[in-house]
């Protein structure tokens, strides 16, 4: 039976080792061709070097350790055993490991070192942290060293005490089993209960525990400057005037017990080393914990205030440094609340670029408008960009058409058709943020498959975006025909069909590499389908912030990647931020909580940031994507910043300096929003800079609740998300694009007292960013002032009985009869008309598969009056006695009165005034010739959905051809131009791969 066996478990080992050898390989290899396709072949060298220099001197030395313990215990074993019950039990146990023996000194100090090695491993940046150390040039009040003693040198230390002092306990663990079993050490009989060699094994060990043990204590002083306290981070009085002297103590005392152990050597009594450490433990509890607490009770409660406050003070001027507060701009501000005609003249320039659109809101709208075919989507939530249109400047709304496998008819899945025909999405969408269309639609200067619109000709497609399919096999050979799909080409009934051309991707001709990737992802197509041949690419780990986090994993990046269309390209911007929990005094806060926000908790591609706790950040770095090729673009934007400057020289020149942005990319360049919402978080309570006023905690304010979220009632909402606005600042002269943000007061109290706001534009000059980009604004509203905060706006707006001249029915009376599909759009605060202005669209929609939201009203409120109308505009000179004295975005367009169900394709191109057919109307002989025209639209592109169901191409061609001709009736029938309310864009999708 044994023979038989063993040829099968040997082949049972050779299969396991051959899989284990061929997943290491293909990912180690594929990873190298990823790094070597993007141009960071450095970065790739560099982290593997690092690691596995990291794994082989943790998990050598651990193993060496383990090892020499074992085999010194062994081989230092007593030749005669005393005889006892005892070391007769422990006969047979000797019998039975005997024949193993060899095989465990050996497997059991690798398998512990292969444990290390991964522990030791993940601590990679540390010593390439320590290698490149720069200065801050800035000392610690306490200690005088340098901060950069904290960030960079203190966490490698402390990451060797722990790690040696784990790698000598495990060492102590073999050696005193090995002792044991061998009759080194005796539990029973009399006389010495350990031999001399087994004392002075282990009085080594015990001494090298306890001596690192001193060296711990020691560099706990250090930890003390980020100690996270009751009120505040850093060293307070009592760490100051007990803690910082016991530590000290504590480490002489575990000196001289280590000292105590070595003697043992010549002494050979453990009596004196175990008083030692006996005594080292009473000190501990004694010293390092009932005299601590003796100090903070006694001598620091009574007088807490007055204590702690230089302690304070420290804490609050290395917070606003670390999170780069220190030039806060604070004015008081006392908001007028009488709304007179004319109030906001002189805020001319900034109303009309009030945003009405809302980015999280109209996704289903662009979808409907502008998907065109069922497998591209726009993400849950679009972005806000800035563009020159018409000469000027102003706030977009704008999406990535992306793709979306989902939307794929189910019978046409299949591996072929998903990674190699289905590959890229197409174009994108933007509309202007301060106007609508008379429908309540988004008015659109960028739509449209092909594209068209004021921004100009640039590549459409978007073979990396953020919901790209794992990956895509493109490419093909010279001559050939394009698999591709772009989209469908309703002239002909066919389909748009592309090969990608891009630098970017790996090249997967040969059998090597077919391997690798079949291996990789566990897909043999990849080894036989023929749609790989030798000018073959593959695209993989194509999502924007995944592709930074690749070649700078250093960086910690912001959960919101937004795209741009520069010198020709759709590019995905990426905010990269430096980070650090080791700024001495700095105030701790968790990154991921602080970022979160009910934008985060609802949409998919706004994510909050991944990280714990931080107490020091800059934006360092801005990272760019080309959505074609993926190419991946560093560029340092604070070179001031220490630790960009540390990692900068690590990984050697993967950063461009800031002079490398051109001017079209610095204009598209923002203030990015969670690096605004750490500030915020801070700002909150380090608005105050006097000691005394931030310990007592009456001005400490809150970032509010989003109020236009439904929450179930008695739970605390998440809060309110930062918003990008064109203003003018009290002092400012003209309107900037900014990032705002309400606060309230901490407690009960939700009225407003403090709104801040940082200049987001960079400029737009080639390697030089705007002045006064990055300022931060506050304004602080008077302690006892009673101005509404946005919470008690909404309670007002949704319980409102002020009437609309738009409408018949009062605010509430309208909400309430849309309850069911009413959408309460971004709260905006603008500080105008010296005052503070909400305002807040609410969106409408109807029932049915194809409904979307609507704009059909502003709400807006000026000190304690409110008013609403289908237009800002509207509403504006409502509140304002007739006449605002400046116009918004939105004036001159006249609502309809119905809401629309369905999307409004203009086949003129432009935005204007719907001419829809009245809803439920049908076949009579009495239909203008417009409403018939809309009725043989929707008839053909119910035709037309139905043959594409059915897969009957050339129906669903003659059901194309019906749908023009009478798109160009409807156009002839409305000279003046409008949208015709249609059904959305029909679409197709590739005939079914055989293969």
């Amino acid at each position: 039976m044994r023979s038989r066996r063993s040829p099968l478990a040997t082949a049972l080992v050779a299969v396991v080792a051959v899989i284990v050898l061929a997943l290491l390989w293909s990912s180690i290899w594929t990873e190298k061709l990823w790094y070597d396709s993007v141009g960071y072949s450095s970065v790739f060298r560099t982290e593997l070097t690092a690691k596995t220099s990291m794994f082989i001197v943790g998990g050598v030395l651990t193993a060496v350790l383990i090892g020499v313990s074992l085999v010194l215990a062994y081989r230092h074993r007593p030749i005669y055993a005393p005889t006892t019950p005892e070391q007769d039990n422990l006969d047979r146990y000797r019998e039975l490991l005997d024949p193993f023996r060899k095989a465990a000194f050996v497997a059991v100090p690798i398998l512990f070192g292969l444990f290390a090695g991964v522990a030791a491993q993940a601590q990679w940046k540390l010593p390439l942290l320590w290698i490149n150390r720069q200065s801050f040039g800035q000392k610690d009040p306490e200690f005088g060293l340098d901060i950069g003693f904290y960030v960079f040198t203190l966490p490698l230390l402390q990451f060797l005490v722990s790690f040696l002092t784990m790698a000598l306990i495990l060492s102590l663990v073999a050696a005193v089993l090995t002792h044991y079993v061998y009759g080194g050490i005796s539990l029973q009989g009399k006389g010495p209960r350990t031999t001399g060699a087994a004392r002075v094994h282990l009085s080594l060990l015990l001494a090298g525990i306890v001596l690192l043990r001193a060296l711990s204590y020691w560099l706990d002083r250090y930890d003390l400057t980020t100690n996270d306290g009751r009120l505040f981070t850093g060293i307070g009085y009592t760490d100051q005037h007990a803690v910082l002297p016991t530590k000290a103590v504590l480490a002489l005392a575990a000196l001289l017990c280590a000292a105590l152990f070595i003697s043992t050597i010549w002494t050979r009594t453990w009596r004196l080393p175990l008083l030692g450490t006996g005594l080292l433990v009473v000190c501990a509890i004694l010293i390092g914990g009932i005299y601590p607490a003796l100090i903070q009770n006694f001598s620091v409660r009574p007088s807490e205030q007055t204590r702690e406050a230089p302690f304070i003070k420290r804490n609050i001027d290395a917070t606003r440094a670390a999170y780069g507060l220190t030039a806060t701009k604070a004015q008081d501000y006392q908001p007028k609340t009488n709304a007179a005609a004319g109030q906001l003249r002189k805020d001319a320039a900034t109303v009309p670029g009030i945003r009405i659109v809302d980015p999280a809101v109209v996704s289903p709208t662009y979808r409907q408008l502008q998907g065109r075919v069922p497998y591209y989507q726009f993400p849950d939530s679009l972005d806000v960009d800035r563009y020159k249109l018409g000469g000027q400047t102003v706030d977009t709304v704008i999406a990535v058409r992306e793709l979306d496998l989902d939307g794929v008819p189910s019978a046409q899945r299949n591996w072929v058709n998903d990674h190699s025909v289905y590959t890229h999405g197409f174009g994108l969408v933007a509309a202007y943020g301060n106007k609508r269309t008379a429908d309540g639609e988004p008015q659109f200067f960028e739509r449209d498959i092909p594209p068209v619109g004021g921004l100009g000709k640039y590549e459409p497609r978007v073979y990396f975006g953020e919901s790209s399919p794992t990956y895509s096999i493109v490419g093909g050979t010279k001559g050939g025909a394009p698999r591709e799909l772009d989209y469908p080409d309703s002239a002909t009934g066919g389909e748009k069909k592309t090969t990608y051309q891009g630098k970017g991707g790996v090249k997967v001709g040969s059998f090597a590499r077919k391997l690798a990737y079949a291996v990789k992802y566990r897909q043999y197509n990849l080894m036989l389908s023929d749609v790989v041949n030798g000018d073959s690419k593959l695209l993989d780990h194509r999502e924007p912030r995944e592709r930074v986090k690749r070649v700078a994993p250093w960086l910690t990046l912001d959960g919101n990647a937004y795209p741009v269309v520069v010198d020709g390209r759709i590019k995905w911007v990426v905010d990269g931020y430096t980070t650090t929990s080791r700024y001495p005094y700095s105030q701790l806060a968790s990154i991921g909580d602080v970022t979160s926000d009910s934008l985060t908790n609802r949409s998919q591609t706004v994510r909050s940031v991944e990280g714990g706790q931080v107490n020091y950040i800059r934006n360092s770095v801005k990272a760019t994507v080309d959505a074609y090729d993926g190419s991946v673009d560093l560029y340092a934007w604070d070179d001031k910043d220490p630790i960009l400057k540390a990692w900068s020289k690590a990984f050697g020149n993967t950063v461009k300096p800031l002079s490398k942005i051109d001017g079209d990319l610095m204009s598209h360049l923002r203030y990015p929003e969670d690096m605004f919402k750490v500030q915020r978080e801070l700002l909150a309570r380090y608005h105050v800079t006097e000691p005394s006023q931030f310990y007592q905690g009456n001005d400490a304010w809150q970032v509010p609740t989003d109020p236009t979220q439904v929450r179930a009632a008695g739970q605390q909402g998440p809060v309110t998300p930062p918003y990008y606005l064109s203003i003018a600042m009290p002092g400012q002269t003209a309107p900037a694009f900014s990032l705002t943000s309400t606060f309230i007061p901490t407690g009960d109290r939700t009225n407003l007292s403090g709104f801040m706001a940082v200049d987001a534009d960079a400029g737009s000059d080639t390697g030089k960013k705007k002045p006064g980009y990055g300022t931060i604004r506050l304004l602080e509203m008077p302690r006892a002032s009673t101005i509404k905060g946005p919470g008690q706006f909404q309670n007002e707006l949704e319980s409102s009985n002020v009437n609309s001249s738009d409408f018949t029915l009062t605010l509430s009376q309208f909400l309430q009869q849309n309850r069911s599909t009413a959408t309460l759009g971004n709260l905006l605060t603008l500080p105008v008309g010296d005052g503070l202005l909400y305002v807040e669209p609410i969106y409408i929609q109807a029932g049915g598969a194809n409904a979307y939201p609507l704009q059909r009203i502003v709400v807006t409120s000026f000190g304690n009056k409110l008013a609403w109308s289908a237009t800002l505009d509207g509403a504006l000179d409502t509140l304002f006695g007739g006449n605002s004295g400046a116009s918004a975005g939105d004036a001159g367009t006249t609502p309809t009165p119905t809401p629309g169900t369905s999307p409004s394709p203009s086949p003129s191109g432009s935005p204007s005034p719907s001419t829809s057919a009245p809803p439920g109307s049908g076949p009579t002989g009495n239909l203008t010739p417009q409403q018939q025209a809309v009725q043989d639209i929707q008839k053909a592109y119910s035709d037309g959905q139905a043959a594409l169901k059915k897969g009957d191409f050339a129906a669903y061609g003659e059901a194309q051809k019906r749908l023009n001709e009478a798109i160009q009736r409807a156009v002839k029938a409305n000279p003046n131009g409008g949208s015709i309310t249609v059904s959305p864009t029909p679409s197709t999708t590739p005939s079914p791969s055989t293969k």
